[in-house]
């Protein structure tokens, strides 16, 4: 498996370098998982409506955020610097337990992840997902396109979560964001953290060896290959 860190990288952008690695496994190559933070942005997935996106979004969030119809699963979410966001691209084929299992192990690794932070979260049945109490950590969007897996998880580390007031999070009323850094105790933990305890956990989870956590420009070679 490879993994590589791509910053802070626009949504669009993000998604282009998801379809070269989709090619790129399809073909035969080992999976990737893909760490990274958005901009702001507001992605709307399939089941999404407006009703759940203010149509005075920059003025009330004071600057402009992106709106991304995406092609994930799932609702309305939002990205932004200080939020993880991993994209496996897997090939399920190789898996013999199907999509479901693949989205439990997603959430497991999460669960995994802040649990190394001092953190208890848990699933909620019916809603796809980290929890922590009543409050979502993690939000869950996946696509599966020939069995290779798109799109993934986006788990709140920094405090500031502001931008979740402004929409309807996952089009549920009454949903409240937390982060790592609002349940810990102690020094706040940092991203680099949070990315090398989310990529253990995912190797524990998913039974892969632990590879070197490689730059962006690594992952342009490898899928320039491929092009």
């Amino acid at each position: 498996m490879y993994a590589f860190d791509l910053g802070c990288t626009a949504y669009q952008r993000a998604f282009e370098i998801q379809q070269k690695a989709q090619a790129f496994v399809l073909q035969g190559g080992d999976d990737i998982l893909l760490l990274l933070e958005h901009p702001p942005t507001v992605t709307m997935g399939k089941n999404s409506g407006q009703e759940n996106l203010p149509p005075n979004l920059a003025a009330m969030w004071g600057s402009a955020v992106d709106v991304v119809h995406s092609t994930r699963g799932g609702n309305i979410t939002c990205h932004f610097p200080g939020q993880l966001v991993a994209y496996p691209i897997i090939n399920l084929k190789k898996r013999t337990d199907g999509v479901r299992a693949y989205v439990y192990d997603v959430e497991e690794t999460a669960i995994r992840t802040v649990r190394q932070f001092g953190i208890e979260a848990a699933r909620n049945p019916g809603f796809p997902g980290v929890w922590v109490g009543n409050s979502k950590i993690a939000s869950l969007g996946i696509a599966v396109q020939r069995h290779i897996t798109l799109h993934g998880l986006a788990m709140n580390v920094d405090r500031d979560l502001s931008l979740f007031n402004i929409i309807t999070p996952c089009g549920l009323d009454g949903v409240t964001a937390t982060s790592v850094q609002r349940e810990q105790t102690g020094t706040p933990a940092s991203m680099a953290d949070v990315k090398s305890c989310f990529l253990e956990a995912f190797c524990e989870v998913f039974g892969q060896a632990l590879p070197p956590l490689q730059p962006a420009e690594a992952c342009a070679a490898l899928l320039a290959v491929q092009a």
